[in-house]
């Protein structure tokens, strides 16, 4: 471990960080995930709340409207509203269970186009994930406010494009709990201590999901990648979606999703490579506001994982430089020793081979060695589990985008 921390210390050294910044980097730059434990079985089998959303996905294809799933989803059946998450009434249906037709406030969330908002089950490495897809930016707002913000009209910022919620307390699987209860013989009389014991466990009642946008990736317009808009923002829900994804396997499987720059950098580049074939370094110092390294363009992505606190800038100019350096060893890696396409088959030896390492260690001479020797090591231990996960890149995204990268939820209530 000792020597693991000098190599770092060097790495960051090299790159003109002094001593005070080289502490703050070394403890943004921490990896906290745990690559321990990892199964042999890939995909994963799904989570609990997986079926339930398989039903929800059915009637809102039978209905041709995402509106069906305000039955069940109880943020759904408010508006978004200054102040509303403090009512006695918001806080009985999100915390208590109280049915929502009984509430005066329950108005229901106004969506512009409720017809468009599409909710998929897309498959995974670490299994299946519902996502919900909104065509209108106002409606991807919304749904935001309605889930993270408790209904409240707190700004969703514009480069925004995508949410993971987690720990979400369903009470529709709660209230399929009490029927099944009550149908097997208990009584209304002792439900509320089978209740008290169902809160022990989230996994029957807490649901992840994820709410896409399909505008522009990054605020990246597709005019600057030599794009017309229409390919580029089908491509750009195709990098969302599986960043997105990328996040949701490192919580399940390394127990950790952080706002960092490691978990961003692993997740583009599935993202990326999801929807090229490749991956592309220049897309990626772009995204994080960097595609006329050394010069930093303010508003890129990258001030959005500075920490908290904050890094200072001299330590924000130097985890520039790592950015830069460890996206081209990514790049050198990628397109020496992967297969054309087959990133998200080889999805769990990859993010072994990633989430193992920190930014300095990616950023580090001869990192693509590195990467290398740990893509193989760890294509040999996993051999004959890698998944057969039904999913591809688009090919139309790549074809008319690829080029030669630069080398460069009763009574005693829920928490919210």
């Amino acid at each position: 471990m000792e020597d693991k921390l000098e190599f770092r210390r060097g790495v960051l050294a090299s790159m003109g960080a002094t001593r005070e910044v080289v502490a703050e980097l070394l403890a943004y730059n921490g990896n906290q995930f745990d690559t321990s434990k990892v199964s042999s079985q890939w995909p994963l089998p799904d989570e609990g709340f997986v079926e339930t959303w398989r039903r929800y996905s059915r009637e809102v294809e039978a209905a041709g409207s995402s509106e069906v799933l305000s039955r069940h989803l109880v943020q759904l059946r408010f508006p978004v509203q200054a102040g509303i998450s403090a009512t006695e009434e918001y806080r009985a249906a999100t915390r208590l269970g109280r049915d929502p037709s009984e509430l005066a406030l329950a108005t229901g969330l106004a969506l512009t186009r409720p017809e468009s908002i599409h909710l998929i089950i897309h498959p995974t490495a670490a299994g299946h994930i519902p996502v919900l897809v909104a065509e209108d930016r106002q409606d991807f707002i919304a749904l935001v406010q309605a889930f993270t913000r408790r209904n409240e009209p707190r700004v969703v910022p514009y480069s925004m494009g995508a949410c993971m919620v987690t720990g979400y307390n369903n009470w529709h699987r709660i209230s399929l709990l009490h029927e099944l209860f009550l149908s097997t013989g208990g009584t209304e009389e002792s439900w509320p201590l089978e209740f008290k014991k169902l809160t022990q466990q989230k996994e029957l009642y807490q649901d992840r999901f994820m709410i896409l946008s399909t505008g522009p990736y990054s605020g990246v317009a597709g005019s600057e990648l030599g794009s017309d808009d229409e390919t580029w923002r089908r491509t750009s829900l195709v990098i969302r979606r599986e960043h997105e994804c990328a996040h949701y396997f490192t919580q399940r499987v390394f127990s950790s999703m952080r706002n960092n720059l490691l978990d961003e950098v692993i997740a583009d580049y599935f993202g990326i490579t999801a929807a090229c074939g490749r991956f592309r370094a220049d897309w990626l110092l772009r995204f994080f506001g960097l595609e006329s390294y050394p010069r930093y363009r303010a508003g890129g992505r990258l001030e959005h994982y500075r920490g908290d606190p904050p890094l200072s800038d001299a330590a924000f100019l130097v985890l520039q430089r790592l950015l830069f350096n460890a996206s081209r060893h990514l790049q050198d890696f990628d397109w020496h020793h992967l297969p054309k396409s087959q990133h998200l088959h080889w999805g769990p030896v990859l993010f072994m081979t990633l989430a193992g390492l920190t930014i300095e260690e990616m950023a580090a001479h001869k990192a693509d060695h590195t990467l290398a020797e740990r893509f193989a090591a760890y294509t040999q231990s996993l051999q004959g589990s890698a998944p057969a996960v039904a999913i591809s890149h688009d090919s139309r995204c790549a074809d008319s985008l690829r080029s030669a990268p630069q080398s460069t939820r009763f009574q005693s209530g829920l928490s919210e």
